[in-house]
């Protein structure tokens, strides 16, 4: 058994040596000694620690933050993450291999984890690129389709389910492992350097709905009708960075919905400490229900130009509106991917529908829901007279235009 290494002079001096482990993209872990006082320390101080002991180069300074994460409400854990703030473009100029390959690993497990919604193709192309970091240059007698098929889990991203009995049915089969083969045979040969490798892996991800977003859980209403006629609430994750707000369905794994700060107003609603908010909606009041994200914007119904209001439900709602205004107050200038993965479809969003008249705000088919949210009078969310019927706490006029 090694002795333990003795504590630096000056932290033998101040007192004992708090231990801290920092967890890595990768699952490793570093182990960091911090002198006392603990409780002064700022996150900025622990990650020029981290760098110092885990030897990487002042690049990921910018490009890396930490994270608090707790699974169910346990005891949390401190992760490097991609930074929130970090743009896209400045990613790419990037030329510390190490902090290249943090991010690789953090995109390689929100890949293998669905996180992100892209079509097969993209998928397979993504795929190749990992067969090449991780296997070296394609060489056509040693890499074949079998030899790739006991991976395919490892490189591709799991199959969403199926719109109908999604829950019922098999998912459909993945791409074949030929079609991942073909890939990995068209990616750069072993004249290309390992940074500009990593480099062309991010540019690939960067396409996709959600990178570089914090991620929420929450549920928005679900339109009723259909085979079923069922309402109730649908799963979903709020991805919210630099380039704006995107509601994915987080069983079917599809873009529901994307907004630029320019096209989009919200309003918080039902969060602690809020004066005269209360957590009600579209089926009335219920104190049981968490904070609720209302976000408007701009659609059309039959023709006519609309404006729309989706409710946003989740015990995160404060902390989305939160990183909103931090975003915009950064810029919110990040270009949204293009060309887009997949549209996004607004008549499986179960809005409320309204149009300016006048003085007036007139609803456009309303919900079979007999609670009224926007029974008020006034101009786009400038008036607190309220109408009968209508709901207190409804959104203010919050644009995520800069200013």
């Amino acid at each position: 058994m090694e002795p333990e290494p003795e504590p630096e002079p000056e932290a033998a001096a101040s007192g004992a040596v708090a231990a801290v482990r920092v967890f890595l993209p990768d699952g490793s872990a570093v182990p960091l000694a911090l002198p006392p006082p603990v409780l002064g320390l700022t996150a900025a101080v622990l990650l020029r620690c981290l760098w110092d002991t885990a030897g990487l180069g002042p690049e990921g300074c910018a490009a890396m933050a930490l994270w608090l994460v707790s699974g169910l409400l346990d005891e949390p854990c401190l992760h490097l993450r991609r930074n929130v703030f970090f743009p896209k473009h400045k990613e790419l100029e990037l030329q510390d291999e190490a902090v290249l390959r943090l991010l690789v690993a953090e995109a390689r497990g929100h890949l293998r984890g669905g996180r992100w919604p892209l079509p097969p193709q993209e998928a397979v192309e993504l795929g190749g690129l990992q067969c090449r970091l991780h296997l070296g240059p394609f060489q056509p007698g040693q890499h074949s389709a079998e030899s790739l098929r006991p991976a395919l889990e490892e490189l591709l991203p799991p199959t969403p389910r199926g719109r109908f009995w999604g829950s019922l049915r098999r998912r459909p089969p993945g791409p074949p492992p030929e079609e991942l083969l073909n890939a990995f045979s068209r990616t750069p040969g072993p004249e290309t350097p390992p940074a500009e490798l990593l480099r062309s892996f991010l540019q690939g991800c960067h396409r996709l709905h959600g990178y570089g977003c914090a991620f929420f859980p929450g549920a928005i209403d679900r339109p009723p009708g259909g085979l079923l006629g069922r309402g109730g609430l649908r799963p979903v994750n709020v991805a919210v960075g630099l380039e704006g707000v995107t509601i994915i369905d987080a069983r079917e794994k599809h873009v529901l919905l994307t907004l630029s700060y320019p096209e989009l107003s919200w309003e918080l609603v039902g969060a602690v400490g809020q004066d005269g908010d209360a957590a009600e909606g579209l089926g009335g009041a219920d104190a049981a229900e968490p904070p609720q994200l209302w976000l408007e914007f701009d659609g059309e119904q039959e023709g006519a130009r609309v404006n729309r209001l989706l409710r946003v439900l989740s015990p995160q709602a404060e902390l989305m509106s939160a990183l909103i205004e931090c975003c915009i107050a950064l810029g919110g200038t990040e270009p949204p991917p293009s060309p887009p993965q997949r549209r996004p479809r607004p008549q499986r969003l179960a809005t409320i529908d309204y149009v300016e008249d006048g003085a007036e705000l007139r609803r456009v088919k309303p919900p079979r829901r007999s609670a009224s949210f926007f029974g008020r009078m006034g101009v786009r969310g400038g008036s607190e007279d309220e109408a009968a019927g209508g709901a207190p706490g409804a959104p203010q006029d919050r644009t995520g235009e800069p200013h």
